[in-house]
């Protein structure tokens, strides 16, 4: 059994520390203190940094927390296919590889150990409610990403690397003005943001059901844009066009 921590760092980034039988791993770090505040707390040793790409935000903690002897692990560090694992005492993440906002991005799935859907970490691949921008200029590569992660059990739980949640559902709201599920997710990340509460986690399910970008494969998504006739890859990347100038 583990557990996951999240830390709020810098501006709207979300850092988390997963413990496991006092062993900790904590992902993506965009500063330290945050970090070693909460281990203090916890007691539990860390043992490993992982990292979902290079950006500052995202790694800017690491040369600090490395001197208490952990590893850290960038993805360029990280030898993985499509999928891969690496294991730290009983913490045994999968690595996936997508692609998109950055060319070597990744994310980390961590399945329950009793068998349950577990939890992935998703960096700024998928965002409560949204996607991050895509800096390699391949919609497909995106999109292709996300569709990865799609595919994770419906139960899984998403943490991602921004609290973005709040302009991304306005952002869906405008889109498809006339669905309620949405409508309604909205009003929930509202009412956690006035009371500062945070966003994640979210699930597979939920974003599948109401994030605008995974919802590109739908009929409705596609009416709603008029695109009818489009491809998903189209429609995604009118999306995040769209997104991009919301």
């Amino acid at each position: 059994m583990h557990t996951v921590t999240t830390l709020s760092t810098l501006a709207d980034n979300y850092t988390y520390l997963v413990e496991s039988h006092g062993e900790a791993v904590v992902i993506d770090p965009g500063e330290a203190s945050p970090v070693l505040r909460a281990l203090q707390r916890s007691g539990s040793r860390l043992v490993a940094v992982l990292c979902t790409h290079g950006h500052f935000d995202h790694v800017g903690g690491s040369d600090e927390l490395a001197r208490t002897g952990c590893k850290v692990l960038l993805p360029e560090q990280i030898a993985f296919g499509k999928q891969s694992a690496i294991t730290f005492g009983s913490l045994r993440f999968t690595v996936l590889s997508t692609p998109g906002h950055t060319a070597d991005s990744v994310c980390f799935y961590l399945p329950a150990a009793d068998g349950t859907s577990g939890d992935v970490f998703t960096g700024d691949t998928l965002f409560v409610g949204g996607c991050g921008r895509v800096l390699t200029k391949s919609p497909a590569t995106m999109w292709a990403s996300l569709q990865l992660l799609a595919t994770l059990p419906p139960d899984t739980r998403v943490f991602c690397g921004h609290d973005y949640s709040l302009e991304d559902y306005e952002f869906a709201a405008t889109v498809e003005p006339n669905n309620a599920t949405v409508r309604a997710r909205l009003e929930q990340i509202r009412a956690l943001a006035e009371a500062c509460e945070p966003t994640v986690p979210s699930t597979i399910g939920q974003e599948l059901a109401t994030n605008p970008f995974l919802r590109a494969v739908t009929p409705e998504m596609k009416r709603a844009l008029g695109m009818d006739s489009a491809t998903d890859v189209e429609v995604f990347a009118r999306l995040r066009r769209m997104k991009d100038d919301f």
